[in-house]
């Protein structure tokens, strides 16, 4: 068990780290020359403009909301970085069409489209093709099977999830990106463990933590089987509607109880944060000493100075 628990949340990006302190939000880049650099983000959170969107069982989509937009700001950065002083190519068709038009906003407007299509792909798969599936095994064994549905949808949900995220980790960049993502993990639990944040330190750390957003996801993936319980619809639309509806809810409660269990070290919390932890073994990865060097960079920026992101 830490000897505190803090409020800094971290994420991985390329070649970099995010940190979100209470005040502050830094990202650290290391370059291909081993120099890390860190810059601050500005961004203001929903949750802190509007005091009344970080009340208990209200705070969780706001956070997350607040996560997307801190962490597609860092992204775009990071990729900025990465092609930064790269020779530039005489471009042709399309691409000299796009780059005349929007230029140093070409970044921003493909990672738009590339968000919405993968959250459109993720309703196709996560919510509508689940529910295809069993209406047509329900049609196949000619028998009312209707009590196993929300099972069988949740089930099959995370069998998507765990073999788009082995499928991904394949890829050497993604590799990096999870080997950042330990080295934000062990960064933290070398804070939360009142350890002088160095390398030395840093790297005697577990790379699993129960505040990863790996976790949250499968928390999600699990309360997503015991509300489909009490979604009546069949249809497909209906029921992926009904769904997306019931969403914020579960976002809502998945982020107390991970907060919860963040704090209190029983039987209960181990329980409930198991499968997360389990997963997080495809998603974090060991890290080199550049990336751990990164993440103290990035941690050392944004840790206040009167400690106001301690939780206890």
């Amino acid at each position: 068990m830490a000897k505190k628990i803090t409020t800094i949340g971290g994420q991985a990006l390329m070649e970099g780290i995010m940190m979100v302190g209470p005040t502050r939000t830094a990202a650290a880049f290391c370059d291909e020359n081993g120099t890390i650099t860190t810059e601050d983000i500005e961004e203001q959170r929903l949750t802190k403009k509007y005091p009344l969107l970080g009340k208990p069982f209200i705070r969780g989509i706001f956070s997350l909301i607040d996560s997307f937009r801190l962490g597609y700001k860092a992204l775009s950065l990071s990729a900025d970085k990465l092609t930064d002083g790269e020779e530039e190519e005489e471009l042709t068709g399309v691409d000299k069409w796009l780059t005349e038009h929007l230029g140093d906003k070409l970044t921003g407007v493909i990672m738009t489209v590339g968000s919405i299509l993968g959250v459109g792909l993720a309703i196709l798969l996560f919510f509508f093709l689940p529910t295809v599936l069993f209406n047509l095994l329900q049609d196949a064994v000619a028998s009312d099977i209707s009590g196993w549905r929300s099972l069988f949808e949740g089930v099959l949900r995370i069998a998507i999830f765990l073999g788009y995220v082995l499928l991904v980790s394949l890829v050497p960049d993604i590799k990096r990106t999870f080997q950042y993502h330990g080295a934000e993990h062990k960064t933290i639990f070398c804070y939360e463990n009142d350890l002088p944040l160095t390398v030395e330190n840093v790297r005697l750390q577990g790379r699993f933590h129960p505040r990863c957003g790996t976790s949250f996801l499968i928390l999600m993936l699990l309360l997503g089987v015991i509300v489909g319980f009490f979604i009546p619809f069949s249809n497909p639309f209906l029921r992926t509607f009904a769904k997306l509806l019931c969403i914020p809810v579960i976002m809502n409660i998945g982020y107390e109880l991970q907060k919860a269990c963040a704090r209190h070290d029983n039987l209960l919390s181990r329980i409930i944060t198991a499968p997360g932890l389990w997963v997080q073994r495809i998603t974090v990865k060991e890290p080199d000493d550049k990336m751990i060097e990164a993440a103290i960079a990035a941690m050392e920026a944004v840790i206040p100075e009167n400690g106001e992101d301690l939780i206890r």
